[in-house]
């Protein structure tokens, strides 16, 4: 069968990267082996999409952590609603907004959302892990930082955590949620911090740390990123456009050994 494939000359540059390059042809079509595996990348994205969060995983992994958790749920009734209706959501539902209105307290400095999103999968796998790395950076600041119990939202997109945040009067807010799956990535996880949540607040007005898990942006250096954003945010009393991410990068260009190019990798 490896006969019948043309290797493309570029094949070498596949190892450094998971998008589909250099795949090589069978005639004028791409190799079967290739096609199997596009249509597999495909249905897992799919099935990444439909699949619902496990609540009882996720909390136990996040409250074995020391972290205790709240289950709230949008106002979208169940998936096929929520991935129709994106706006119902952005918002509780009733019974959820109650419940969370009644655990206000004193004002926290962070509620923590984590909201299953396009990705179910994401948040199961990478939620517990990034916290527990973030949870090690932040042990040490002083004023030492008060949080809410994590709150986990089914049916949620990122603006559910501006009504989570809101009810609970937290200064500000971070979502954890399930990225839309790519051909390579079905369990992509992204962050995304607001400073003074409530109801109606923009995309402009949120910082983003995208791509977190082991094969893209792992868990450490998002972390130290999400640190550094939420020590900024709460000195400037801002988030989103009005402040830049100015971390120090934990990668630096370096020349590849096996190779003519420079590649930007972890140390």
């Amino acid at each position: 069968m490896d006969s019948a494939v043309t290797a493309n000359p570029w094949e070498q540059l596949r190892r450094h990267t998971p998008a589909r390059i250099a795949l090589g042809r069978s005639g004028i079509s791409i190799p079967t082996a290739q096609q199997l595996a596009f249509q597999l990348a495909h249905a897992q994205a799919r099935d990444a999409v439909h699949r619902s969060l496990d609540m009882r995983l996720t909390a136990g992994a996040i409250e074995a952590l020391g972290v205790p958790t709240l289950v709230a749920h949008s106002a979208a009734p169940d998936r096929a609603s929520y991935l129709q209706r994106p706006d119902w959501g952005r918002e509780l539902d009733d019974a959820s907004a109650q419940a969370l209105q009644a655990e206000r307290g004193a004002p926290p400095d962070l509620a923590i959302v984590v909201a299953d999103g396009l990705s179910a999968l994401a948040v199961e796998r990478h939620a517990a892990p990034f916290l527990a790395a973030l949870l090690g950076e932040l042990q040490a600041d002083a004023p030492a930082w008060h949080l809410t119990p994590a709150v986990l939202a089914q049916q949620g997109r990122v603006a559910i955590g501006d009504d989570i945040g809101e009810r609970l009067g937290a200064r500000m807010v971070m979502v954890l949620i399930g990225e839309r799956p790519g051909l390579s990535s079905p369990d992509s996880m992204g962050i995304y911090l607001t400073w003074a949540p409530r109801r109606g607040r923009s995309d402009a007005e949120r910082n983003c740390i995208s791509n977190v898990r082991p094969e893209g942006q792992d868990y450490p250096e998002a972390a130290r990123r999400a640190a550094w954003l939420l020590r900024a945010a709460r000195a400037g009393e801002r988030t989103g456009v009005a402040l830049k991410d100015e971390s120090a990068p934990l990668r630096r260009i370096e020349q590849d050994e096996a190779s003519d190019f420079t590649l930007a990798r972890r140390e």
